[in-house]
């Protein structure tokens, strides 16, 4: 007995824009809905009906898109687009809490093959082929009857347009108000409404990039040592370890509950609590960090085409290295020698393209050994970069357990993903102790410093946030308060006459930023230039007090 065939089904042209316009609008901006009522109380029949009629606003916009698309027989492509980029940044907000902006579509460019796959999930894919690709499908299976008349086809959709556009104005006549006062107060609102969020962030993050091959800008040229640095008894080397995603609330040197730092108190360090950090995300924390801008000034357009201070140190005839196992460096180490020890793929350390943080240590002491001159290393953690964070960490260090062994961590108990998280300071802790004694082992023959200070913080749950990346303006203070720390070595304090009392008291009185680490590690590596501010040097109220 044969079989029927399988008859795909045929609609009109207008019902078909109409359907997947409606199917974009409803089903994949569950996430916006969401937001706005609970950010507008509909406890009236009037904020209920400006409630009603968003999903009729989103409807008509898109419908107007998809059928100007049509004219140019662009409509099933569009859609396809529309749908995919919205189940995909829908399953993103509802799942961590992220807002897509410019900085998020930073993150994505930047990130790694190994990154990638960590965010990986059964809920992730399931959710993304059943909203997503199978919608897709449908929307090319579906035949669109072919019109009696291309006049009247064309009629439909002009019609069915400017009903749209009628509606949004009937909309916008009763209820303008209350939409600009609610989108005026809650300006992040709109980024979670798709597809617009993506169209609009990829069209920021373009303006911000397209400057990045202008002519490099160079500072701090007149940089040289100064003499006291340069003709001493012995070189010096200064080890910078940048940290990834470690938060201050998690520092027990900080007054966390918990032991996460056992080595670092036990190595005379000074810890600075009260540190915010220059964004959110690596993006655009590390390249503020490095550069010569505050926060409050930064220009990422600039920092792109502009050097930056490890540029500074090497003209100052510094050794300059950069070890690297986080994805890149983000512009700040691009003209100086650098190494992506992920692509030693050393056996034990490296797994599916990511790495132990030990990974940094490998040639490193030998590479010192036969440094000529003075020397700025600085070691680029993965340090407690998530949803992964079971993989930060060697099985002797996990410290407390049970621990969320997934990536899937909203569906972990507190307990466990708390847990997991602190086994990644634990190790933090390691790497920064590590550090210190390899430079510590140096003694008699080099000057050491040591500066351990982690790019951005990390959400771990609360508020139903996760992760991290939320712009500036509502990121919670875990997302910047981040952990900083400072290692002088005994020679270091007397050569150089840093009173180290001074530098504790002060780390525990004053409020810090990134913005503190360019001329903090100049006046550590002893670089004179214009570009060099005392006021912003950590070091410079002790160097020489009592």
């Amino acid at each position: 007995m044969s079989r029927l065939p399988l008859r795909r089904p045929a609609i009109g042209h207008v019902f078909y824009l109409v359907l997947f316009a409606l199917y974009i609008a409803l089903f994949l901006n569950i996430s916006f809905y969401k937001q706005a009522f609970a950010l507008l109380p509909v406890d009236s029949l009037h904020n209920g009906l400006v409630y009603a009629t968003m999903p009729v606003v989103a409807f008509c916009v898109i419908n107007i898109i998809v059928t100007l698309a049509s004219f140019l027989w662009l409509d099933r492509l569009l859609i396809s687009l529309f749908i995919l980029v919205s189940a995909a940044a829908q399953y993103f907000i509802m799942t961590f809490g992220v807002v897509i902006d410019r900085s998020m579509i930073a993150n994505i460019i930047d990130t790694t093959p190994a990154e990638s796959f960590a965010l990986m999930s059964t809920k992730m894919v399931l959710t993304l082929v059943l909203s997503g690709l199978l919608a897709v499908i449908i929307a090319w299976w579906i035949r669109v009857k072919k019109p009696l008349s291309a006049w009247r086809s064309m009629a439909l959709r002009v019609t069915s347009m400017v009903i749209s556009g009628l509606l949004i104005v009937f909309i916008a006549l009763l209820f303008y108000k209350d939409y600009a006062s609610l989108f005026r107060n809650n300006k992040d609102l709109v980024k979670s409404l798709n597809p617009s969020n993506s169209i609009v962030a990829v069209n920021s993050w373009y303006s911000h990039n397209r400057l990045a091959h202008l002519p490099l800008v160079r500072i701090g040229e007149d940089a040289t040592q100064t003499p006291a640095m340069k003709n001493g008894p012995r070189h010096n080397l200064t080890i910078l370890v940048l940290g990834e995603t470690s938060r201050a609330d998690n520092f027990s040197l900080g007054g966390y509950s918990r032991d996460t730092n056992p080595r670092m108190k036990q190595d005379n360090v000074v810890y600075f609590p009260n540190t915010t950090s220059c964004g959110t995300a690596t993006a655009i924390s590390v390249p503020c960090m490095f550069s010569n801008m505050p926060r409050a000034h930064y220009n990422e357009e600039l920092a792109q085409h502009q050097e930056g201070l490890l540029d500074i140190v090497q003209r100052a005839g510094i050794n300059v290295l950069w070890n690297e196992n986080d994805g890149g460096c983000k512009g700040a180490c691009d003209r100086v020698p650098h190494q992506d020890m992920t692509r030693l793929n050393l056996p034990g350390q490296c797994i599916d393209g990511e790495c132990y943080d030990d990974v940094l240590f490998h040639g490193l002491e030998d590479y010192i050994n036969h440094l000529k001159g003075d020397g700025v290393i600085v070691l680029h953690t993965i340090g407690s970069h998530g949803p992964t964070y079971y993989n930060r960490y060697p099985k002797n260090l996990r410290t407390f357990s049970p621990t969320c062994d997934s990536n899937e961590i909203q569906n972990c108990s507190k307990e466990q993903l708390v847990n997991t998280y602190d086994n990644t300071i634990v190790n933090v802790d390691y790497i920064v102790d590590k550090a210190i004694t390899l430079l510590q082992s140096k003694q008699n023959t080099l000057t050491t410093s040591l500066v351990y200070l982690s790019d951005h913080g990390e959400s771990l749950g609360e508020n139903g946030v996760y992760l991290h990346g939320l712009p500036w303006s509502i990121a919670p203070d875990t997302q910047k308060h981040v952990p900083m720390v400072i290692w002088l070595s005994d020679d270091y304090q007397q050569r150089y006459k840093v009173n180290y009392q001074c530098l504790k008291d002060h780390a525990k009185a004053n409020h810090y930023s990134q913005d503190n680490l360019f001329s903090t590690m100049l006046g550590l590596a002893g670089v004179s230039t214009k570009e060099y501010k005392a006021s912003d040097d950590i070091l410079a109220p002790c160097r020489g007090a009592n």
